[in-house]
């Protein structure tokens, strides 16, 4: 699968007159991983939206090969899997079930579909937690749920908030090794990472981000 090239071009973003983003650019090409770093209120999170198609920039320009991102645009949803903020999720629907769910909506073989959802939660070590609720979970346990539920969607673009957080250090040397598989498979991934080892061990290029106030 070819990965989706990501280019922002002196994109900013301000509420009410309170900077959230300063004119930001970078390109992300196809294949490669984006780290993005900065103080808390640099405006990772709202670069990471704008790149989701969640949020328009209030000046400047983001594009997901070559057309804006914007979430209501069916080619961004195909393109995206984003990981910014807790995930939607059903209070009645197991870690099996949100999965599966996910399976049948991309048309995947219904088949082979309980051999790729077991896959796909032991790969992040809550296989063994397929019949709990999403409210039963300790707030580790969610997270490491969030992250297989986000790399099980099919997508060319990951956008990742600080997914090393709340990850021991075995698990975020896994993070580490799974944006780098995804990477040589040809998927795009930008994230932001405080985590300099995480940093060192995934990153194709680093964009450091001053502070917005």
């Amino acid at each position: 699968m070819t990965g989706t090239r990501v280019e922002a071009l002196e994109a900013a973003k301000d509420v009410d007159g309170a900077v959230l983003l300063p004119p930001t650019s970078f390109v992300a090409a196809p294949g490669t991983c984006v780290v993005l770093r900065g103080p808390n209120g640099a405006g990772k999170t709202t670069l990471l939206r704008l790149v989701a198609g969640l949020a328009a920039p209030s000046s400047g320009s983001v594009t997901l090969d070559g057309e804006i991102a914007d979430e209501r645009d069916p080619s961004t949803r195909d393109a995206v899997a984003a990981l910014v903020g807790p995930p939607a999720t059903y209070r009645d629907l197991t870690l099996r079930d949100h999965l599966t769910l996910v399976d049948a909506t991309w048309g995947r073989d219904a088949g082979s579909c309980e051999e790729r959802v077991h896959e796909a939660l032991d790969r992040w070590g809550v296989a063994h937690l397929d019949e709990r609720f999403p409210h039963e979970l300790s707030s580790g346990q969610a997270h490491l749920f969030h992250l297989a539920l986000t790399w099980f969607r099919p997508a060319r673009l990951l956008v990742l908030d600080e997914p090393e957080q709340r990850l021991d250090d075995s698990r975020r040397a896994l993070l580490a090794r799974l944006v780098r598989e995804r990477c040589a498979a040809g998927t795009t991934v930008v994230m932001a990472c405080h985590d300099p080892e995480v940093t060192a061990a995934a990153a194709d290029t680093v964009v450091d981000l001053p502070d917005a106030t």
